[in-house]
């Protein structure tokens, strides 16, 4: 039985919300639950049935499916370098002018959905900056809020919550990489010295006002104090390979970094559709089946944090990179996609919806999303999965693109797709075949644009995957599956000197 105390929360959410936009005079927003809001996408969409996901137990009955010979029931996967119209792409003029606007649109109606034009401006707000070590290297940070414009509807407010973290020693711009995540100060400088002293003694002070009896205990125990400094130094949880912290990498590398969380852009459920920048720009009311799933809004919201980042002097804006891990990772995939002034990626274990074939049938399939994390994606994108609606049935075979072209748009800036080992936890479920099958497909766009992709001369179907710990790290497009688990944390002593390479700046001491 599910706790009490979270639907009475809700409850109470909403009849907050509904008070001040009575209060405003505009219509109270929509307070569906998550099954509420997947049923009114499937009414509106004319769905009776979805195909139900697979399970990711493998003793289940329904369990995915892990058998090579059984994973590619659609063997034909869309082309990048052929039109719409069949006209096959030979020059980069034909990429950029016709076929990346026609796989951007697809992916916009048919799976993420669009980000509509009323989407309301951000201002954002430095609320607190820290000197702070990470290690042993001297960093400053700032808290950022990102207010949401929300004069045309009151009653939501959004507000993105974002730590940017630069080196302290920084004498000029520095590469800077934006990971989704828990923002907050990563190592807060304590007060000592006097300062603490002073604590100490306003906090006795106030403690003996409310009980006098206290006085007798302090004067037995004259040592003590409430408030103690940390040790200086304090050794971190090290990574599971035996390294540091990414963070203390990226600032010993003399890079900078932003933790952005991408629960105060929009919630990772269906009830939260109608509040949070979705909601926002929609007044509070569900979404249409074009309109964008949470992934292209958390994928927004990264390009808001670079709007900001733009604005820092401290920060490379021309070498601002998106990382992200699982649902993350897709989100991370998708922002590199439509946002080209993104110069990197980091796509760590991003399955299904990122790096992975939506066409193959091994581990997490399509109608997992459908069925299950629907709000990640545009309403549409549920007809895939339908068994019954008024429209007959649909299968993944019908998607029109597929992630070799999510791959492809990437091109030609720096794309490292990071996997585990299912061993350690990186489950069969998000299916590494699969997304290096799509790396490999994507490399020939890649290589029209001038850059590197996967060296394998190789069809898609038939390319091996390189050994656990054999990255492929020479060209634009990277391939790295490290011995660990469901994390990106060791590749990224891969990634950093990678990128500084075709940066053309060695990883700084």
């Amino acid at each position: 039985m599910r706790p009490l105390f979270p639907k009475l929360l809700f409850v109470a959410q909403a009849a907050v919300f509904a008070a001040t936009a009575l209060a405003q005079n505009v219509p109270p927003p929509v307070t569906f639950t998550t099954q509420q809001d997947q049923q009114n996408m499937m009414d509106q969409l004319g769905i009776k049935a979805l195909r139900p996901g697979p399970s990711g137990d493998e003793k289940a009955p329904n369990h995915a499916n892990y058998d090579e010979s059984k994973a590619n029931p659609y063997p034909k996967i869309p082309d990048p370098l052929t039109t719409n119209n069949g006209e096959k792409v030979t020059t980069v003029k034909q990429w950029w002018d016709e076929r990346r606007p026609e796989i951007l649109e697809m992916y916009s109606k048919y799976v993420y959905g669009r980000v509509p034009q009323n989407v309301p401006a951000i201002k954002w707000t430095v609320t607190a900056t820290d000197h702070e070590f990470l290690g042993f290297t001297p960093v400053v940070v700032k808290d950022v809020i990102g207010e949401a414009d929300n004069s045309s509807y009151p009653a939501i407010s959004v507000k993105i919550h974002m730590t940017v973290v630069t080196p302290a020693s920084a004498k000029g711009p520095v590469p800077t990489l934006i990971m989704f995540g828990q923002a907050g100060f990563p190592n807060p400088n304590e007060p000592r010295g006097e300062d603490m002293d002073r604590l100490n003694g306003a906090m006795k002070s106030l403690l003996i006002q409310q009980d006098p009896t206290l006085k007798k205990v302090f004067d037995e125990h004259p040592a003590w104090e409430p408030f103690r400094n940390s040790p200086f130094f304090t050794p971190p949880q090290l990574n599971a390979d035996g390294d540091p912290p990414n963070t203390w990498q990226l600032a010993a590398a003399g890079w900078g970094f932003v933790l952005l969380d991408p629960t105060t852009v929009q919630a990772d459920n269906g009830a939260g559709l109608t509040r949070g920048i979705i909601g926002l720009a929609n007044h509070g009311q569900p979404r249409k089946p074009e309109d964008w799933g949470a992934l292209r809004a958390w994928a927004w919201g990264a390009s808001r944090a670079l709007d900001y980042l733009e604005t820092d002097a401290v920060v490379d804006a021309k070498h601002v990179g998106i990382d992200g891990v699982s649902r993350y990772g897709k989100a991370a995939l998708i922002t590199m996609a439509y946002d080209q002034r993104f110069a990197m990626v980091l796509v760590g274990s991003s399955g299904k919806g990122g790096a992975t074939l939506l066409r193959r049938n091994y581990g997490e399939a399509v109608e997992s999303l459908t069925g299950g994390e629907y709000y990640w994606m545009a309403g549409n994108f549920m007809k895939y999965g339908a068994a019954e609606a008024t429209f007959g049935s649909s299968n993944p075979a019908e998607i029109p693109v597929d992630s070799n072209e999510l791959i492809a748009l990437c091109a030609p800036r720096l794309t490292f797709i990071s996997y585990g080992i299912p061993e350690k936890g990186d489950a069969h479920w998000l299916d590494h075949e699969g997304s290096f099958m799509a790396a490999v497909d994507a490399s020939r766009v890649f290589r029209l644009l001038g850059a590197k992709g996967l060296p394998v001369a190789d069809d898609y179907r038939t390319a091996k995957m390189p050994p656990v710990n054999t990255g492929w790290l020479d060209g634009e497009l990277a391939w790295r599956q490290h011995d660990g688990g469901h994390t990106d944390a060791p590749n990224m002593k891969w990634f950093i000197p990678w990128a500084d390479k075709f940066m053309g700046r060695g990883s700084q001491p």
